[in-house]
């Protein structure tokens, strides 16, 4: 069993930046790949950003690509994700999720483990 929780979250405007945190829980959590997703109102949730077990591979969304950077910190059993130059269209939920496997995937319904959210806001 993992369990997460994100942290972070907040308003910032236009061409801010902010750095979200999720903390895990659990003595597996190094095995762990670990994503990042989002969801805006009235929208589907959607990846963002994915970082493997071992921290040495990562993968983005498009419209993530040169602003934002995952990372993982297997002896704090954390991972973030840096958000730089944000947008207005960035606001939503973010959520990170922990997957048992050592794959790249980037759709939500193959990760095991979900935190409970946290509200990025982007005023322009």
């Amino acid at each position: 069993q993992v369990q997460l929780v994100e942290s972070g979250g907040g308003l910032v405007q236009t061409g801010g930046s902010l750095r979200l945190s999720c903390r895990a829980s659990g003595r597996t959590f190094s095995t762990y790949g670990m994503g990042w997703f989002r969801q805006a109102p009235g929208k589907e949730r959607e990846f963002v950003a994915f970082i493997d077990w071992s921290g040495g591979t990562t993968y983005y969304a498009d419209f993530a690509k040169g602003r934002f950077a995952i990372s993982k910190d297997n002896a704090k059993n954390t991972v973030y994700l840096q958000m730089n130059s944000l947008k207005p269209e960035d606001t939503a939920s973010y959520y990170c999720a922990a997957g048992n496997t050592r794959a790249l995937i980037t759709t939500a319904r193959r990760y095991d483990y979900w935190g409970q959210g946290t509200q990025v806001t982007v005023s322009s």
